[in-house]
């Protein structure tokens, strides 16, 4: 089997990021689709992120209805910052999960990846997604990484993607423009406006039922 991993802050998971992963699942012909809210992103600010309680179980609520999406709390319940390198070594060795991972995230994340603990590694793992949007124009490997991590990887044209010298792939791949955003959701809801339509209707009645993001 295929599985894409989609992690994220998800505070609050919206239709952009379910439209996202719907996407990539079917563009790169994945089974399942896991997402897995963090517990402390190293590069946002702990005091503006709800608790991972509340995000886990509002990306849970999100995603119930698509049996090719499932949501994992493997970095809610690891202390410390959240790293991606290793819950992508999670699924690899003690998910007990048997199939290939794809993990998946934004350019706009991928254009900082030099900022992640053991981002050369983290290519050696895994196949990548790479999400854009409509108009991207694609900038070469060697204008976002490093010449020395550049060189490990080849343009496979056939399969219009980078080849790395793990034998894994690195793909971009254009989704569903959505001017949605988590921010806009909250303050939205600090503002008393609607936010129907950007949401599921279960996580807004769990917004209203626990009062989250009113400060």
């Amino acid at each position: 089997m295929k599985f894409g991993i989609f992690g994220g802050t998800f505070n609050p998971i919206h239709y952009g990021h379910i439209r996202s992963a719907d996407d990539v699942r079917k563009g790169m012909a994945l089974d399942r689709i896991i997402f897995i809210p963090s517990s402390s992103p190293p590069h946002k600010d702990p005091a503006r992120i709800l608790s991972s309680g509340h995000r886990f179980r509002m990306t849970e609520i999100a995603i119930r209805d698509n049996p090719a999406f499932e949501c994992s709390d493997v970095e809610c319940r690891r202390s410390g910052r959240s790293y991606s390198i290793e819950t992508i070594r999670y699924f690899q060795e003690r998910s007990g999960l048997d199939g290939a991972f794809y993990f998946i995230m934004g350019i706009d994340a991928f254009l900082d990846i030099q900022t992640w603990r053991d981002f050369r590694e983290i290519f050696s793992l895994c196949n990548f997604v790479i999400t854009t949007r409509p108009g991207y124009i694609r900038r070469p490997l060697d204008e976002i990484l490093p010449i020395e991590v550049v060189r490990d990887f080849c343009y496979d044209e056939g399969r219009n993607c980078y080849r790395h010298s793990g034998g894994f792939s690195l793909t971009f791949q254009e989704i569903t423009f959505n001017d949605l955003s988590a921010t806009k959701i909250r303050e939205r809801v600090r503002a008393g406006k609607s936010i129907n339509h950007m949401t599921p209707r279960g996580v807004i009645r769990y917004i209203e039922e626990n009062r989250l993001f009113r400060e």
